[in-house]
């Protein structure tokens, strides 16, 4: 059975861009007040301003965790666990209804198209409380996949 290596492509802001734009399934981690990271599975999508956008509520532990602590760590799934992956470092900003209603619509085209109402998606938000999280990019790493490290792979053979 031949062996997977691992890869790393380092890329620019619009190659993370052109990576993170049609993937969704996100993993943000926030900083408890105790130091220890607290995780969360969210969806998220690139605004029209390059900056990586999370719709939730502010109840929530991340967005408690944020106030505090504005910094977060995402990293960006592929649909298949197994795919590619990248991490994203960047600084959030919490904006809450009404405010946030317009960047809560580019949210969801982002994520989703067009809505067939939008008016009854904006008073859905507030009616519901939401709030956005937008976070400006700050560092990211390479877009990576798993697998064996190259170095390995003539030691291990194609042993199964």
């Amino acid at each position: 059975m031949a062996r997977s290596i691992a890869t790393e492509d380092i890329v620019g802001k619009d190659g993370l861009l052109e990576f993170v734009r049609p993937r969704h399934h996100w993993v943000m981690t926030t900083m408890r007040r105790d130091g220890r990271p607290q995780i969360s599975p969210v969806t998220g999508g690139v605004g029209p301003d390059e900056r990586l956008l999370v719709s939730t509520y502010p109840s929530r532990d991340k967005v408690h965790n944020l106030r505090r602590d504005p910094y977060t760590t995402i990293c960006v799934l592929s649909d298949h666990f197994g795919g590619a992956w990248v991490q994203v470092d960047g600084r959030a900003t919490i904006t809450g209804v009404p405010e946030a209603v317009d960047g809560m619509v580019e949210y969801f085209r982002s994520v989703s198209g067009d809505h067939p109402d939008w008016d009854e998606y904006r008073a859905a938000m507030i009616r519901q409380g939401k709030c956005l999280l937008s976070i400006e990019i700050e560092r990211w790493g390479p877009i990576a996949t798993g697998g064996f490290p190259a170095a390995v792979i003539p030691l291990i053979g194609d042993q199964t």
